[in-house]
């Protein structure tokens, strides 16, 4: 009960938090995602550095990831030309170069697992600027638009609970067993349906999408939402561990909260600007 009850208010907390620095300005949007980027690649490097033979640098990466957020923040605002990315690439020669004079055990381990950390967290958080800024043509400027990264991060609340609700009252087929056990075709698809339906909601009060559109977007989060979930499953699983961390108490750590979004966000980029081509 006590469990329950921290992980209640954390959860409160954590979404009011989001929702919150989304809705408030782009300045509240940027610095807590920043924020997330950094301190999500911080506890990713922690937990593979406990693995033998591998050692990567959390201060580098960790500013390589902030780096590239507010690049593509930049970049997206219009204020800087692709030439902000430069000292991003910096960072990835250093991260390599630099394995040739610390004479570690396995560089080619360190090399790749510092490169996942950019990869695997530090983009997905740099593209949820390409879903908020949107170009105007008729003013020629620069619009914010919250409500879609929002919405990604709606839906995939929605397919969560929707999915451990349906999963613990009536999941009887495992979805990935050999991963992750406790997940089910029925709490998937449960899921899947509220998520379907939140998205009729938005499509109701947000109707710069059509019907179908926001239907799409929210199918997309939903399955990208559940690899991503599996991904991270894996990664814990070689790891050897429960958790990614207890930063967040009754939640488990940052790539915990964010697994899903990892891999939803950089689909949902790729669905709406397939849908800006016809």
């Amino acid at each position: 009960m006590k469990n329950l009850i921290q992980r209640t208010i954390t959860g409160i907390l954590f979404v009011t938090i989001i929702v919150g620095c989304l809705l408030y300005n782009p300045l509240s949007f940027g610095i807590l995602f920043a924020c997330i980027t950094a301190l999500t690649i911080r506890e990713f490097a922690t937990l593979v550095n406990k693995k033998e033979d591998i050692k990567v640098n959390r201060m580098i990466t960790m500013t390589g990831g902030s780096y590239l957020f507010f690049a593509f923040m930049g970049y997206c605002l219009h204020l800087y030309d692709e030439k902000i990315f430069i000292p991003y690439l910096m960072i990835w020669m250093y991260i390599i170069i630099r394995e040739l004079y610390l004479k570690q055990s396995n560089p080619v381990n360190n090399w790749a697992y510092s490169m996942m950390s950019q990869l695997y967290i530090a983009l997905p958080f740099a593209l949820l600027n390409v879903l908020a800024y949107h170009t105007d043509p008729s003013q020629n400027s620069v619009q914010y638009n919250p409500i879609i990264p929002l919405a990604v991060f709606i839906f995939i609340w929605m397919n969560d609970t929707g999915a451990y609700c349906v999963g613990i009252t009536c999941g009887r087929h495992r979805l990935f067993k050999r991963i992750s056990p406790k997940k089910s075709w029925e709490g998937s698809i449960g899921g899947g349906i509220l998520a379907v339906t939140t998205s009729v909601v938005m499509a109701r009060f947000c109707p710069f999408m059509s019907l179908g559109a926001w239907i799409g977007f929210a199918l997309v989060v939903v399955v990208f939402g559940t690899w991503g979930d599996l991904m991270e499953s894996l990664l814990k699983r070689q790891l050897g561990i429960k958790d990614s961390g207890s930063i967040l108490p009754g939640h488990g750590g940052w790539l915990d909260r964010f697994d899903s979004a990892l891999m939803a966000i950089p689909a949902a980029t790729v669905y709406l600007y397939t849908l800006r081509l016809f």
